[in-house]
């Protein structure tokens, strides 16, 4: 189950979110987890006590409501409440004024009590997203990750095959790269991976011979993304007459490969003298577009084969008679 402490999550948005450690230090390193029944979405909201939300956040509402009790006797109870439920922190909104019963039950209870100087739904917003790749399944897959014609694509293949060179050559046709040789890959949602780079080898290429291409620094701001959609896997391998034989030249069987329990779309390109490969991929991923589009040629070629035939059928039968 995939989790992140208050203390990273406090360190990675203080300075978006103006965030200010207020009390409860003694829980930062308290977590939150998501489950198949709490989705992200689910796990920050205003301050709720029947639907607790792990951030509980206290906007100009929740305030106005916790001021109006504080002075009686019907905040105690709530705040006895509000300590039987799961919640990792609390976020008092809108640069409140924050509730000394707030203070004093955060403090007791070890929660984490932060203030931000952001509005409660910009700040909500925010953190839903960051969690949301935060809490996502992750892997690290060996290829070169990059974006043609707006296509996220994996070239995947054993090492020696040209992968980098391939990648070198469609950048300089005008794709962009967003990982080589290790590329990270979340799942963002049920159907959907997003794959970027490690930081330490964010804007490089490695081409053998060549050495360590810095491609930003080469081809431009543009050439380079931080993270993209994964759509698409081509996989290179050796071409050699036996593989050759088994070919299915129409390739009318669609390959899918299963990455964090997403299916992806996998073409297989031999590699072998005299191919261009670059052409190749250009030409794979136009042809995937348009079977998105519902457009699909190899269809398009049996069903004018098909009547053809039929054609030429008929003709017989009527020459016989």
């Amino acid at each position: 189950m995939s989790s992140i402490s208050i203390r990273r999550l406090y360190q990675d948005n203080q300075k978006k979110l103006q965030l200010s450690w207020i009390t409860g230090t003694s829980g930062a390193d308290n977590r939150i987890h998501e489950s198949d029944d709490r989705p992200v979405l689910s796990l920050v909201g205003h301050l709720n006590f029947i639907h607790p939300n792990h951030v509980q956040v206290i906007g100009i509402s929740e305030h106005l409501f916790l001021t109006r009790l504080e002075d009686g006797d019907e905040l105690r109870p709530l705040m006895d409440i509000l300590g039987g439920l799961e919640v990792s922190l609390i976020i008092v909104a809108n640069d409140l004024p924050v509730p000394q019963v707030l203070r004093d039950y955060c403090n007791t209870n070890n929660v984490p009590l932060v203030s931000s100087k952001m509005e409660s739904p910009y700040l909500m917003d925010v953190l839903r997203i960051y969690l949301q790749h935060a809490l996502a399944a992750s892997v690290v897959k060996h290829g070169v990750f990059l974006d043609v014609f707006e296509v996220g694509v994996l070239l995947m293949g054993q090492s020696g095959l040209g992968k980098s060179e391939l990648a070198l050559e469609l950048l300089s046709r005008g794709h962009r790269l967003v990982a080589d040789d290790a590329v990270e890959l979340f799942r963002t949602a049920p159907e959907r991976l997003e794959g970027q780079c490690p930081t330490v080898l964010r804007d490089f290429l490695e081409v053998r011979g060549v050495g360590i291409l810095n491609i930003r620094k080469i081809f431009g701001e543009t050439s380079v993304r931080l993270k993209k959609h994964l759509q698409l896997i081509i996989n290179l391998v050796p071409a050699d007459d036996d593989y050759m034989k088994t070919l299915d030249r129409l390739n009318i069987r669609a390959e899918r490969e299963e990455i964090l329990n997403v299916g992806v779309r996998k073409i297989t390109i031999p590699v072998a003298i005299g191919r261009n490969l670059a052409v190749l991929v250009e030409a794979a991923v136009q042809n995937f577009i348009m079977q998105l589009r519902g457009i699909d040629s190899t269809q398009e070629f049996l069903d004018r084969h098909t009547a053809v035939m039929k054609e030429e059928r008929l003709k017989d039968e009527t020459d016989t008679d």
